[in-house]
């Protein structure tokens, strides 16, 4: 059975019992702790920022995969990187100098990803493809949570893994948007090392249920 990794997204967790809420994932066998970081101005939301993720890390010592929704990444990754978290990934539409950003971010000890959006093919990585640790495939148009699927994410994933294999690359897929217990198996078979789930996760008052499920698919 393949070891997927499960990473819930605290934005939809009950922020005002944050602590019991993290706590609650680390029992439950959570792997990472996915944050989405949003500004406002890439994405039609505004979620956190750094004194939260400084919280967060204060109290968890699980991975954190911080998502950066933002239109000007660069301005975040020192400090991000300074509180410790462990994977970054930004969209390559925000940032002209993805090299540079995605170098940097490795060098400071942090794996580096760029994410896709539904829209976006996946040509638009064959240039940096060697240079990732992680692809972060949007299975929703990013912004909200709870929204529906998009079933393409499925071949998609499966194009990419392909593409990974070809090149004998060891570049990880990361599904981020709708996943829950049914779709999950299509997009382990396809591919996916990763699966961020927030609304199927937080739906269940025991997080260690879907968190099972999720694994066990």
């Amino acid at each position: 059975m393949k070891n997927t990794i499960i990473a819930p997204s605290i934005l939809s967790c009950d922020f005002g019992r944050l602590h019991e809420e993290i706590q609650a994932l680390e029992i439950a066998g959570a792997d990472l702790l996915h944050l989405d970081v949003m500004d406002g101005h890439y994405v039609p939301n505004l979620t956190f920022g750094i004194p939260f993720i400084k919280f967060i890390r204060k109290y968890s010592e699980l991975p954190l995969d911080v998502h950066l929704m933002v239109s000007n990444p660069g301005a975040y990754v020192d400090e991000l990187c300074s509180l410790g978290v462990n994977w970054i990934s930004f969209h390559q539409d925000t940032e002209p100098h993805s090299h540079r950003l995605i170098h940097k971010i490795q060098d400071m000890g942090v794996k580096a990803g760029i994410a896709i959006n539904p829209a976006i093919g996946l040509t638009s990585l064959e240039a940096i493809m060697s240079d990732l640790d992680y692809v972060l495939l949007m299975s929703v148009n990013p912004g909200f949570s709870g929204q529906q699927f998009i079933e393409t994410t499925v071949e998609k994933t499966r194009l990419l893994k392909s593409c990974i294999l070809q090149n004998q690359l060891n570049t990880k897929i990361e599904i981020d948007g709708g996943v829950n217990a049914t779709n999950a198996q299509h997009l382990i078979d396809a591919g996916a090392d990763i699966l961020v789930s927030a609304s199927y996760i937080f739906s269940h008052t025991d997080y260690a249920e879907p968190i099972r499920r999720l694994k066990n698919v």
